[in-house]
Order: structure tokens, then C-alpha cells, then sequence
């Protein structure tokens, strides 16, 4: 099953944006939280922190199934699907079973699976939207929390738009705007070769990319109308791919991954002339995730466990999260810790709750 993005609500120190996916209701900004406390001196091992609520839920399924897929929306939607068996793929003897819950993990109900016997079963979730691919039968779309589905044959629009307001359309490389019912390319179109991503917050819009090794990135402040490219500095090191982010706050980031995907990213966050590198000091040589936060901070897991970025320093944290955990941002502020067997979220403005997930059978 492809793994997809999980959601979950965490608002830790200050609120982010989704990190790679700005979509849901634009907020007024809260605001501006306390200064995290951070360590003065990195250390060797940190003593783990403790959960503050444990979630823990047992369903009726049969014990052959694997463990589930579970993604969240927001704090307290998300969804759950068994759909493997022993190690196997579905078929008529694993049908696929889906589950929902609506209060953040402390209860699940079972829905109805529209095509629960397929080749492959997939779940991807968005605010408001849930979408099952049952291959090779298609697409069925909820909107109403998995009461009904509807059917098609390729990708709903309703999921394309859920990618973001500015996409870049694959099969040409161009930068284009949903209208509500296509992907129509921008009139103006930037002067980024090879581009890997756009980002938006409102009217703001940033693509980034790598050509012959060399990233380059351009910002709109009016929807795409006009672009201004602006110099990126050299990396200190290859990057083969550029990920644009704007967090919640309207910074903007550019984060160029390694050719083997693991090592520390090369960072960028946008000023007023241009990006400028960020080469945090104490920065772990691994890492399995990182994603940007409000206030210039970046969240980071790995197998030298979590940390954080701020000040233009790498800080150890003492928090529950293991090197398997992978980060991910919500369109509502939640920063999304997905592990193997749980989902971890946070949630507070500084005095960090921690919330452990499970969902057994």
C-alpha cells in the first residue's frame, strides 16, 4: 500500500501549516507563542518523555488481518483500514474492512466498505473528504464521513482539488490553478526549471526545483500573476530534489533532499533579498522526517531520535517519538507523528500534551 501522508492535530509551540499540503479554511493567525525552552547543551541520550493520554482501542476483527492503515484530517477525524492479511494482499478472504472515528482516536465505528474485495485497497483522506481506491474497480468518494460513496473510474476531481490550489501538472511540467473543476495552467508561467513543487498560502505561491543540480525558486505574491525569482545560495552539498513549504505563520522554506533521501536535507528559509541557507549547528548526519513549523522552527526525526531547529541550531528533545515516527502537517495546525504501530500527536502552546493512538485487534 502506498503510504500516504497521516493527519493528526498538534499544535507544538507555535501552529505550522501542512507541511507540503496547504489545504482546508484559511484561520486568522493566533498569537505568537512563548520561545520554546530548548536545551543549552546537546546530550549524548535523553531520557524519553511519557505520554500524557494513551488512546487505546480494540475492534472486532479477525486476528489474521495486519495491522491497519490509519490517517487522520484534523484532531479528531481520521480513518482506519484492514486490508491485508498475513502478510498478503486482499482478496475474497481478506476483504477489506474501514473504521472511523470522529473524537481523536477514543472510539471507532465500523462503516461500510463500497467494494471491500479488490486486487488493492488504498485510503487517502482531506478534510471533509474521504476517498477509497479499490483496484482495479475505482474510486469511491465520501463527503460525508463514509455514510455513502460515489463512484468513478479515475481520480475525483474533489481529490484532485484537495492537492492544493496550485499544483504542478505532471505530464508538462507547468504550474496550474484549480478551478473548482480542472487544473488550468497559469497564464504566467515561473522561470524554475525543472520543478519538483509549488507551495500556497492565500495569494502567495512559491515553486522550487533542481536543473543540472542547481536549485532555483520563484515566488508570486498575487496568485501566479507575477514571479519573481530569487537567488538561491549554493548548497552545501548534492541536492536532487527541492520541496517549497509555507508554515502557518507565511514563512516560506525550501528544503533540498539528499540523492538517498536519508541524510540531513540542505535548508533554506526565505528572506528579504533572497533564501538564504540554513546550516544548523548540531544537526544529526540521519534523518526520517522534517517538517517546518511557525516561528522558523523545523521539527526532525531520525534515527538519533527527535529534535528540533530553531535559532539556526539543532536542539535534542526529550519527546515520545522513536526513529520509525514520520512527521507530517495538516492544513488545520497538527503535526502528525506516524509509526508502525501508532500515531502520536501533540497538542499546546508550550506546555506540550502528548496523546499515543493505538488501534489493536
Amino acid at each position: 500500500m502506498v503510504e500516504r501522508s497521516c493527519r493528526w492535530l498538534v499544535t507544538l509551540l507555535l501552529v505550522p501549516a501542512l507541511a507540503g499540503c496547504s489545504i482546508g479554511d484559511v484561520r486568522r493567525r493566533p498569537p505568537a507563542p512563548p520561545t520554546p525552552p530548548v536545551p543549552s547543551t546537546p546530550t549524548t541520550t535523553l531520557p524519553p518523555a511519557s505520554f500524557d493520554e494513551v488512546r487505546q482501542v480494540r475492534v472486532t476483527v479477525p486476528e489474521r488481518y495486519d495491522r491497519p492503515y490509519v490517517e487522520f484530517t484534523d484532531a479528531r477525524h481520521g480513518y482506519a483500514l484492514f486490508a491485508a492479511c498475513d502478510g498478503t494482499p486482499p482478496g475474497p478472504t481478506c476483504p477489506a474492512l474501514l473504521y472511523g472515528t470522529a473524537d481523536g482516536g477514543k472510539s471507532w465505528r465500523k462503516l461500510r466498505h463500497p467494494r471491500p474485495t479488490a486486487a488493492d485497497q488504498q485510503l487517502y483522506t482531506a478534510p471533509n473528504l474521504l476517498v477509497l481506491l479499490s483496484e482495479p474497480h475505482g474510486w469511491y468518494t465520501s463527503t460525508d464521513g463514509g455514510t455513502t460513496f460515489t463512484h468513478s473510474r479515475s481520480a475525483p476531481p474533489v481529490w484532485i482539488g484537495a492537492q492544493g490550489r496550485f499544483q504542478v501538472v505532471e505530464a508538462t511540467g507547468k504550474v496550474a490553478e484549480w478551478d473548482g473543476r480542472r487544473l488550468r495552467p497559469l497564464a504566467t508561467q515561473p522561470d524554475v526549471p525543472g520543478i519538483n513543487t509549488v507551495a500556497s498560502r492565500d495569494d502567495q505561491v512559491v515553486v522550487a526545483g533542481v536543473h543540472d543540480g542547481r536549485p532555483s525558486a520563484a515566488i508570486s505574491p498575487d496568485g501566479g500573476r507575477r514571479w519573481w525569482r530569487q537567488a538561491v545560495s549554493p548548497p552545501d552539498g548534492e541536492v536532487s530534489v527541492l520541496r517549497a513549504v509555507i508554515d502557518s505563520w507565511g514563512t516560506a522554506w525550501l528544503i533540498g533532499e539528499r540523492p538517498d533521501r536519508t541524510s540531513f536535507p540542505a535548508l533554506w528559509r526565505q528572506g528579504g533579498s533572497g533564501w538564504e541557507l540554513v546550516h544548523p549547528d548540531g544537526g544529526p548526519e540521519r534523518i526520517r522526517s522534517v517538517v517546518p513549523f511557525g516561528g522558523s522552527i523545523l521539527v526532525v526525526t531520525g534515527p538519533g531520535g527527535a529534535g528540533m531547529v530553531t535559532n539556526d541550531r539543532y536542539h535534542r528533545m526529550a519527546w515520545p517519538l522513536t526513529p520509525e515516527h514520520h512527521l507530517t502537517v495538516l492544513a488545520d495546525g497538527t503535526l502528525c507523528a506516524r509509526g508502525p504501530d501508532d500515531v502520536v500527536l501533540t497538542t499546546g502552546w508550550g506546555d506540550l500534551h502528548w496523546v499515543r493512538v493505538v488501534l489493536d485487534h
